[in-house]
């Protein structure tokens, strides 16, 4: 069954097939001035597309007949550009991730609360400030567009990476960052702190690169009073100066593999060891690495550990140049 309802305004339409959050969610938006169409699966959303092109689309991931993740992918390639707001509670972050990949502009995890879907309509109609979307013809018309706090960049796929990082940001997961050198990708990981829930909590770099193996492994993981000679007093290292923010590991590909098995216990374990200490001490880190490498690629020539790879890549992105 599709059916509209609500007044004048803005079309958005909605796909979801619950009718409760249909009834909740058709409420609120017509109380908003939004004219409102509901469709049970996606077959029914790209028929009602057609025929009303609405300005906001808010779709559920967990359809029955077509799936959202396949709308969606319709949706993009029949060249409609409205904005697309997933909805989902299966698969979380990683659907999510999935679907900004596919082209959608935000998502929401359920359960959410009314008046967060409210911030964020309110937010994407801000953003027509700098995307005037004219609907009705089924095209979009990029009138201005600023770059992002820190950014000097127009390009559109950029500008999607980053979108894409923004939404992560929340999100505990360890994220890699893959680009060229001079592609920003520190400022990116900044980026991700900024707007991630630990951003008034510490951010702490440190480039694996400009340090020798001795000395990087101490810098990480600190060390006790008298560990090695030159060890005055005790030294906390990168990890617990991260303590609840974020320890930012650029150019990890050149980390050796002895210091790559060590990184892997804490990455695991989230405890670390000081040099010359037998009692580890646990930390709450996100962390975030960048590399200038193809980390796959030395993974499968050997000079970067797999498991390493995959602990860091939970939410691997890559910057184009």
């Amino acid at each position: 069954m599709v059916y509209t309802e609500g007044g004048e305004g803005r079309g958005i339409l909605v796909v979801e097939d619950d009718e409760q959050l249909q009834t909740a969610l058709t409420k609120v938006l017509s109380q908003n001035g939004y004219a409102v169409t509901v469709a049970r699966d996606g077959y029914e959303g790209l028929e009602r597309m057609e025929r009303d092109a609405p300005w906001l689309v808010l779709t559920d991931l967990n359809l029955p007949g077509k799936g959202g993740m396949e709308f969606l992918r319709e949706v993009r390639s029949q060249g409609y550009h409205m904005p697309v707001v997933v909805m989902t509670a299966y698969g979380g972050v990683d659907a999510a991730v999935e679907a900004l990949k596919y082209g959608a502009t935000d998502f929401l995890q359920k359960p959410f609360p009314l008046d967060r879907l409210e911030k964020l309509i309110e937010q994407l109609k801000e953003d027509q400030f700098d995307h005037v979307l004219d609907v009705g013809r089924e095209q979009e018309k990029i009138c201005r567009e600023e770059p992002r706090e820190g950014f000097l960049t127009r390009d559109p796929k950029v500008l999607q990476t980053i979108k894409m990082l923004e939404m992560v940001a929340s999100s505990p997961a360890t994220i890699l960052i893959q680009g060229e050198s001079g592609t920003g990708k520190e400022v990116l990981a900044r980026h991700i702190h900024r707007h991630s829930p630990r951003a008034h909590q510490p951010f702490v770099a440190i480039n694996c690169a400009a340090l020798p193996e001795g000395l990087l492994e101490s810098e990480l993981f600190g060390y006790e009073k008298g560990a090695f000679t030159g060890a005055l007093a005790r030294r906390c290292g990168k990890f617990e100066l991260a303590h609840q923010g974020t320890l930012l590991l650029d150019e990890i590909g050149e980390m050796s593999l002895g210091l790559q098995a060590k990184l892997l216990r804490v990455l695991q374990e989230r405890e670390v060891d000081r040099l010359g200490s037998r009692q580890p001490v646990q930390v709450d880190v996100r962390v975030i690495a960048t590399t200038n490498r193809n980390l796959m690629q030395e993974v499968q020539s050997g000079r970067f550990r797999e498991d390493v790879y995959y602990r860091l890549s939970v939410m691997p992105f890559t910057i184009p140049p």
